[in-house]
């Protein structure tokens, strides 16, 4: 879902390089790599471990979608954070600024779905903005191996809402892609869900597009550089 916007605005071509299922193409005469880690720090760590060992790369930057922790915020509102935490450890990681947009506030990175109310609350007092599962993980990646790194995701939900609880979380597996007999089961389960399923796809390829599109326009400014996303 995060790569099928990135593939179609940039024609890029599925391929394999040491061993490493891959989309290239370029963008403004850049070379661009882009791969699916799939869901969680320990997919998303090991995937960029695997890519970064295959394909040099300048700068490394994580698109996709993020929730946020208010009920608020727009769908589609860009997220570019100034701290990325990681929720496990507490470890702090601070982006490299790319293209012109306004960073701020903490995304917070962890394997759970958070959706407890004095949990969330909590996050938004110490400054967290929006919520994901892998970001963290790169950043400690590309840290030890001393390559710049930075962050555009977009919000496609918000934990206080309920539009995602612990069923819908899992109505994908980990690779991103849809659990038939989950989501089949899950709709038997809640025949009255379908109109809530509806907006919460349409969200996510809201954020899927404007993350893809910001990542683009900000690479395209970049210059003498090849990227991974």
């Amino acid at each position: 879902m995060e790569l099928r916007p990135l593939r179609q605005k940039l024609s890029l071509r599925k391929g394999r390089i040491g061993g490493v299922t891959v989309h290239s193409g370029t963008v403004a005469g850049q070379d661009v790599v882009a791969i699916v880690t799939g869901m969680g720090t320990k997919l998303a760590g090991e995937g960029l471990e695997r890519l970064l060992a295959a394909v040099p790369v300048s700068r490394v930057v994580v698109v996709g979608i993020t929730g946020a922790v208010d009920d608020v915020t727009p769908i589609g509102t860009l997220v570019l954070p100034e701290v990325v935490v990681d929720g496990a450890t507490g470890a702090e990681h601070r982006p490299t600024p790319l293209g012109q947009g306004t960073r701020g506030g903490k995304m917070w990175t962890s394997d759970g779905l958070i959706t407890d109310p004095g949990v969330i609350a909590g996050l938004r007092e110490q400054g967290v903005v929006s919520l994901d599962m892998e970001t963290a993980a790169v950043a400690a990646v590309c840290e030890r191996r001393g390559t710049p790194w930075s962050v555009v995701r977009a919000i496609s939900d918000r934990a206080t809402d309920g539009t995602v609880d612990e069923e819908v979380f899992h109505l994908s597996n980990q690779d991103g892609s849809p659990n038939g007999p989950a989501v089949l089961r899950y709709f038997l389960k809640h025949p009255g869900s379908i109109p809530r399923m509806i907006r919460l796809a349409r969200g996510a390829k809201l954020a899927t597009e404007v993350a893809a599109a910001a990542a683009i326009a900000a690479c395209s400014r970049a210059s003498g550089s090849n990227f991974a996303t």
